[in-house]
């Protein structure tokens, strides 16, 4: 059945409005003229004929005659922008342009004197920043982060009386920070990190901001008396590391600090005698501490006890006495450890080792004496024991652990180590001596002095920014902004039960299979993109997985099997051997993967490498960790599915390590995350058919497709590998998935693949998310033999839209939010393609009723 009337008006109502002819002098003719200079076609998704105010990423009044908000992020924006369009726009509050190529501003850009909120962040802006930014009276937020600015910050800034929030981060700006900025006294957040700033703080500095919660001055040449911010009283995120400032932290020490980042300037003093000055300050709100590279003296801290918040502690290469170990395991949820070169003397102590939470331990550079201790914490990623004095042999414990860690170093010891239990490639990548004997020892040759603040850095930088965009989102609130949920990492609960997967062929190395006619695994490369100087070969892919035993498994789907691995210093990846026949030889195959390496998105899984071994064409994809949309949809055990899943994940100590579930009991009973999920995969698949060039058709979307990675952000898999199989691939999707597969499949002349039998597959996987019902097979209400498609369109038409709503999610929620949604899959299963919109146009279109945050 067609979209007949109802469908019409439908696509009329969401997609188009009123037809609107642009005339000059208006703020549609504006903004079209900007669009259309600054390199935006109108195949890229935006109708020039229809009103503005439908235009994706425009706002306008509550009466459509002046746009108020202008979101154009990401969208490959370059050049100047010209005069006569934006600057134009006289009731502009709002203003976002980040992430684009954009150079330069117009002359009349400074005319916006209603703007509040202003982002020009992550483009190739130069030169100066001229005092005409006095102009902007009313701005509240101004981001020009990662540009190329320079010279002074404008002293007119000082007019700036209700800035909140300042972003000048990763410039060239130069010469000191003017005393105008005293004058901005209702700033939150400031931030003028990485630039090429000088000379001291303005006096008063730290009098002038009561309200001031966040400071950044990281990585710039200022010097100074640190008592110069002194009077911060509100202050919770403080970052002046990478500068010149000295005197004694004892004046940073105040109010609630979270994040305290002193690193790499000059303080000096002897510990106890600055715990003496400051023994009444409340340590319990401290998460991140950072005193490293400075020159303090004296004993560690006494007061660890009273700061059991603490996640992030480095104290490296300060000029500390030597004295025994802390009792750093009261602080159980310490993440990250940095002790290197603290004249640590005697035994590592059993405790430390078996920190549940710890990730990064860094020792190194100290007197430490006596054996490792045995390693008990599955989580640790880094350690680093090195120029010590050690001895004994290096535990089972520790040596199980390294396949899997980041770095390991135990150079400059006096260990031993017998090699009879240890895999060739940890021995020659991380030792070196006889491997035919005991003792060998540690090789130092191949460890590189490591960043050490890199690690914990992660944590600075993620509670900095989380500070700052709490601090925008209520800005943005105020002028209709939508805000992303934060969201927090689970794992998924191990199902250990057998796999009733049959493959193609077998996987055992016997005489009979492709694996055995590789007689030079080692002479067989593997190309991994990010580290084109690594010496990976396909007997590398064979000790990662088993293999390719049955035991490492994921799953199997139209592409081939997909099995899990360990490469080369713990890199986890899901290898899929690309079994379906393909028409390319071997150099185009190589060519075509190598062009899929380059496409890189936010919600695309991203293709590390790949083998053409034999006959074979393997994939080799970063894992996600939390597994796909039909699982947790569904409430699906992990491994029992037969679709393209590979997210089974060995936790053999789950049950240890409280990892949850996270179907119908965890996150999918919100909304908000639901739509999250939708948003993500609309913007993944937009960007293949119009970021692409030419335009890539992914063919086979659906549920299991969308993975969530480790920050739970939905990722669309296997983009781009039906080309490699040419049109032999056509037929498996025809017979397809059952409920995605497009009306037009059907018909003899209408079953080649185009972006709208993508849409319509997108719209399934819609449907799905709001219903929270399969395609085919579930218990539809009135109708037991409908699909999915056919019962939710049946309601929409009646407009009974809200029947089909999942009961999980009907109060997480606006109920008009979820029938839109609905009525969005309905347009992308219209039976006629042409009748469906574009991705792009649907993003547009779910954009428009993302949740805020409550």
């Amino acid at each position: 059945m067609g979209l007949g009337v109802f469908g019409s008006v439908l696509v009329l109502a969401l997609l188009f409005k009123h037809l609107a002819s642009q005339q000059p002098n208006t703020d549609e003719f504006f903004v079209s003229e900007f669009l259309k200079k600054m390199g935006l076609a109108s195949s890229q998704g935006y109708n020039f004929s229809a009103s503005v105010c439908s235009w994706q990423g425009v706002s306008c009044d509550a009466n459509g005659e002046h746009i108020v908000d202008l979101v154009f992020s990401g969208m490959d924006l370059s050049g100047t922008m010209p005069d006569n369009t934006i600057g134009k726009l006289s009731k502009l509050q709002s203003l976002d342009l980040s992430h684009n190529k954009i150079t330069g501003l117009p002359s009349d850009f400074w005319s916006l004197s209603s703007l509040k909120s202003l982002n020009l962040s992550s483009n190739q802006i130069s030169g100066s920043l001229t005092n005409n930014i006095g102009n902007f009276g009313l701005l509240e937020s101004i981001d020009l982060s990662s540009n190329n600015f320079s010279e002074e910050i404008p002293e007119a800034v000082s007019s700036l009386l209700s800035l909140r929030v300042l972003k000048l981060d990763h410039n060239r700006f130069a010469h000191s920070i003017p005393s105008g900025i005293l004058k901005c006294q209702s700033l939150v957040s400031i931030d003028v990190s990485s630039n090429q700033l000088n000379g001291t703080l303005p006096e008063g500095f730290g009098a002038a901001f009561p309200k001031l919660r966040v400071l950044n001055l990281s990585g710039n040449n200022m010097y100074g008396h640190v008592s110069d911010i002194s009077g911060l009283k509100s202050i919770v995120n403080l970052n002046i590391s990478g500068n010149s400032f000295q005197g004694s932290i004892v004046d940073v020490f105040q109010g609630r600090l979270e994040v305290l980042d002193l690193s790499r300037n000059q303080f000096q003093g002897h510990i106890p005698q600055v715990l003496h000055n400051f023994s009444s300050y409340n340590w319990s709100h401290l998460v991140y501490l950072d005193l490293s590279e400075n020159n303090l003296s004296g004993d560690f801290f006494q007061n660890l006890n009273e700061s059991l918040n603490l996640k992030h502690i480095n104290l490296a290469h300060n000029r500390f006495t030597k004295q025994k170990f802390p009792q750093i395991e009261i602080l159980l949820k310490l993440e990250y450890l940095n002790l290197s070169k603290t004249s640590l003397v005697g035994e590592i102590p059993d405790e430390i080792l078996q920190m549940s939470n710890l990730s990064a331990l860094d020792l190194s550079m100290n007197h430490l004496s006596g054996k490792i201790p045995l390693l008990r914490n599955e989580h640790l990623q880094v350690l680093d024991l090195s120029n010590n004095n050690l001895t004994g042999a290096v535990p089972p414990s520790v040596l199980e652990k390294l396949p899997w860690m980041e770095k390991y170093n135990f150079s400059y010891n006096n260990l031993i180590l017998c090699a009879s239990e240890i895999k060739p490639e940890i021995l020659t990548t991380a030792f070196f001596g006889s491997l035919n004997s005991c003792p060998i020892a540690a090789n130092p040759r191949l460890f590189k002095r490591r960043d050490t603040g890199n690690k914990g850095m992660k944590l600075a930088l993620a509670l900095s920014f989380s500070m700052i965009f709490v601090l925008a989102g209520l800005l943005f609130l105020a002028f209709g902004f939508r805000r992303k949920t934060k969201m927090w990492e689970f794992k998924q609960t191990s199902y250990k039960e057998e796999q009733n997967i049959s493959g193609p062929f077998s996987f055992q190395t016997d005489s009979t299979t492709w694996v055995a006619d590789i007689k030079q695994a080692t002479s067989v490369p593997v190309v991994i993109f990010e580290k084109p100087l690594l010496n990976i070969t396909f007997a590398d892919l064979l000790a990662a997985t088993s293999n390719f035993d049955r035991g490492t498994l994921l799953a199997e789907g139209k592409f081939g099997p997909v099995y899990r691995g360990f490469l080369l210093g713990g890199v986890h990846v899901a290898v899929k051997v690309l079994v379906v026949g393909s028409t390319l030889t071997d150099e185009e195959a190589a060519r075509e993967l190598e062009f899929l390496g380059r496409i890189k998105h936010p919600n695309l899984v991203p293709l590390t490498g790949y083998c053409v071994a034999g006959d074979q064409r393997i994939a080799i994809y970063d894992y996600m960790e939390n597994g796909n949309l039909q699982n947790l949809l569904y409430d699906l055990p992990l491994g029992v599915q037969s679709t393209d899943d590979w997210s089974t994940d060995a936790w053999e100590e789950a049950d240890n390590n409280g990892i949850q579930n996270a179907g119908s009991e965890g996150l999918l009973t919100s909304w908000r995350f639901r739509h999250k999920i939708a948003l993500g995969t609309a913007r993944a698949l937009a960007f293949l058919h119009h970021g692409c060039s030419p335009p890539i058709i992914h063919r086979a979307v659906k549920a299991s497709s969308v993975y969530l990675d480790y920050d739970l952000e939905p990722r669309l898999s296997d983009s781009g590998l039906a080309k490699i199989f040419g049109s032999g691939l056509d037929d498996e999707i025809v017979r397809g998935s059952p409920g995605y597969v497009p009306p037009e499949f059907t018909r003899p002349e209408l079953d080649t693949p185009t972006p709208k039998s993508d849409v319509y597959c997108f719209g399934v996987v819609l449907f799905e998310l709001v219903t929270g019902k399969m395609p085919v097979g579930d218990d539809y209400p009135d109708d037991k033999e409908a699909t999915l498609v056919s019962w939710v369109r049946g309601l929409v038409r009646k407009n009974q839209a809200s029947r089909a709503i999942d009961p999980k999610i009907h109060d997480t929620g606006p109920d008009e939010q979820m029938e839109e949604a609905l009525k969005i899959g309905y347009l992308c299963t219209a039976d006629l393609p042409f009748k469906r919109p574009s991705m792009q146009q649907i993003v547009g279109l779910l954009k428009d009723i993302e949740p805020t945050a409550s």
